[in-house]
C-alpha cells in the first residue's frame, strides 16, 4: 500500500482576489445605479399618466360607469364593467376615476399594464393610505381587486364633484414627485 500526499493547493495572488472582489462591487453598483434608474422612470412615467387622467376628467366626468361616448345618432352611451368592449375605438366622452386611469395608460389594452396598475396603486395610497408608510407598489391580486372597488365607489359617492375627482389626481401627481425626490436620495 502507498500513501500520497497531496500537492499543496497553489493559493491565488492576493491581486487576483482583489481585482475579482473590485469587478463584483462594481457590478452590484451598476446593478443598484439600473434598478433605480428603471424606478425614477416609472415613477416619471405614472406622474405623467395621472396628469393625463387628469385631463380626461376634465373632459367629461362620470359616476356609475367607467366611460362614456357618443353613439352615431349623438345620445351619451355608458360603458360598465358588463359591456366594456362595445366601447371599441370610439373617443370617449367622459369617464369616472378609474376609467380616466385607464384610459390614460392606453385604454383597455393597457389595463393590465405595469403603469396603469401602479398609478391605480399610488391613487388608492394617496385617498386611504398613511403618508409614513411605504407605497404597497404589487399588492396580491385580490387586494388590488378590493382597491380598485374602493376607487370606484368613492368616485360614485352621491355628491361627489369633478372637482374632487381632479383634486384627488392632483394629489396622486404630487405623491408620484415626492416619491421620485425619495428615490434620488
Amino acid at each position: 500500500m502507498e500513501l500520497r500526499i497531496a500537492p499543496p493547493l497553489q493559493e491565488r495572488p492576493a491581486g487576483v482576489r482583489q481585482r475579482w472582489r473590485e469587478r463584483r462591487r462594481e457590478r452590484q453598483r451598476l446593478a443598484r445605479q439600473d434598478r433605480l434608474a428603471a424606478h425614477l422612470a416609472e415613477l416619471h412615467r405614472i406622474r405623467a399618466l395621472i396628469g393625463d387622467a387628469r385631463a380626461v376628467i376634465a373632459s367629461g366626468w362620470v359616476q356609475q360607469g367607467w366611460f362614456t361616448y357618443r353613439d352615431p345618432q349623438g345620445h351619451q352611451r355608458t360603458i360598465n364593467a358588463g359591456n366594456l368592449r362595445s366601447v371599441g375605438d370610439r373617443p370617449i366622452t367622459g369617464a369616472c376615476l378609474v376609467g380616466a386611469i385607464v384610459h390614460a395608460g392606453g385604454g383597455l389594452a393597457a389595463v393590465r399594464s405595469q403603469p396603469v396598475q401602479r398609478a391605480l396603486d399610488l391613487t388608492w395610497h394617496t385617498l386611504y393610505g398613511d403618508d409614513r408608510e411605504p407605497i404597497r407598489w404589487c399588492p396580491a391580486p385580490p387586494i388590488r381587486s378590493a382597491q380598485v372597488r374602493d376607487l370606484t365607489r368613492w368616485n360614485d359617492e352621491p355628491g361627489r364633484t369633478s372637482g374632487d375627482v381632479v383634486s384627488l389626481l392632483d394629489a396622486t401627481e404630487r405623491a408620484a414627485g415626492a416619491e421620485l425626490e425619495r428615490a434620488r436620495v
